[in-house]
């Protein structure tokens, strides 16, 4: 959870709130806030103990964030690139009309830097 919220705090400017915990269900979470108005909830539950990587999932398969112009685009997977996080594709033009790069965060969820 800490490296989660640093990475979205860190990338995306989000603001944290203090680390809410409840003992008796093993629980904990951040609500991390963004300029935009959206939010972003990262939880731990003490009886989830394994992730499983690499399967296509039915729910979220992706989030986007939106940065402005082509142009930031290519500077953030840069800086993406240069901190040493996996970029899941390189940006490009998309069939639907985005520009986009597409990184993961420290979980493994796929996110959209979009213009």
């Amino acid at each position: 959870m800490e490296r989660s919220r640093r990475f979205y705090e860190t990338y995306f400017n989000g603001k944290s709130n203090e680390k809410y915990i409840n003992e008796k269900k093993g629980f904990a979470s951040y609500f991390v806030k963004f300029d935009s108005g959206a939010s972003l909830e990262i939880m731990q539950r003490n009886d989830i103990t394994e992730c499983t990587e690499n399967k296509e999932l039915i729910g979220l398969a992706h989030f986007a964030f939106s940065i402005g112009s082509k142009e930031k685009v290519n500077e953030m997977i840069e800086i993406f690139r240069k901190n040493g996080c996996q970029i899941l594709g390189e940006p490009r033009l998309t069939g639907d009309g985005f520009y986009e790069g597409v990184v993961a965060d420290p979980d493994g969820n796929k996110i959209e830097i979009v213009a």
